[in-house]
């Protein structure tokens, strides 16, 4: 009996964690928008050198900390985090600590998705015929590959690469490896971009995020993205011819 009482409450409690994730990510849309911006970083900068130089330990736990809650709620401020981690620490330690404080905060964002809708999502789509059975199947088979591709392709927004896994049931293991990997390219990209903002912030200058889009940048990013579509289009081939 007492089993029994406590069965319809695991329902609802197992939506709390995205809940409070949407409701945080939309409180802070609204109130962080003008905190959390490179003009912060400007005005902050010197303190900021002073507190890494005098506590780095810290520095460095309260940096993955606040990046961590900037991403597992999908709040505003991720890609000015991200270079501050190279204004702050350098291109190498500043990519392990992007790269770390981003992962973790993917898999906290994966796992209340996962806990809620995920659960409900997959299992329909388990017990589905059709369209949803051949997505489900289609997942399965290509896991790695399409993971991989969410974190590569620009287009893509980090969120997304977040949620969208969760919601279809994708393995957690797979989803950590292909984080972890898939984002070192662009922390790279935003490090580097930290480690001279120090002399754009001297010219008066801010730091100028469209490097993305040029094709030095893009061109190698894109082509990892083929890399990663290659053994859905082998597989897709070989199943067309029956090999």
């Amino acid at each position: 009996m007492q089993k029994a009482r406590r069965t319809p409450k695991h329902p609802v409690l197992r939506h709390v964690p995205l809940a409070v994730i949407v409701l945080v990510a939309a409180i802070g849309a609204f109130t962080l928008r003008d905190h959390v911006s490179f003009e912060t970083l400007r005005e902050n900068r010197e303190a900021l050198l002073t507190f890494r130089d005098a506590h780095f330990a810290a520095m460095v736990a309260g940096f993955i900390g606040i990046y961590f809650v900037l991403v597992a709620f999908s709040l505003p401020g991720a890609a000015v985090a991200s270079v501050t981690g190279g204004f702050l620490f350098g291109i190498g330690w500043g990519t392990v600590f992007n790269v770390i404080a981003a992962s973790l905060g993917a898999a906290a964002i994966f796992q209340a998705a996962r806990m809620g809708l995920g659960r409900s999502l997959a299992a329909r789509m388990d017990a589905g015929e059709g369209t949803l059975k051949r997505i489900k199947e289609g997942l399965n088979r290509n896991e790695i590959s399409v993971l991989f591709l969410l974190r590569l392709v620009p287009a893509v927004p980090f969120f997304v690469a977040n949620l969208l896994p969760a919601l279809v049931g994708v393995k957690f293991r797979n989803f950590a490896f292909t984080t972890v990997l898939g984002i070192i390219p662009g922390a790279l990209v935003f490090t580097w971009i930290g480690v001279g903002v120090g002399e754009v912030f001297d010219r008066g200058g801010s730091p100028d995020l469209s490097l993305l889009w040029e094709p030095q940048v893009i061109g190698p990013l894109l082509g990892l993205s083929a890399l990663a579509a290659l053994p859905i289009l082998l597989k897709a081939v070989r199943g067309k011819k029956g090999i």
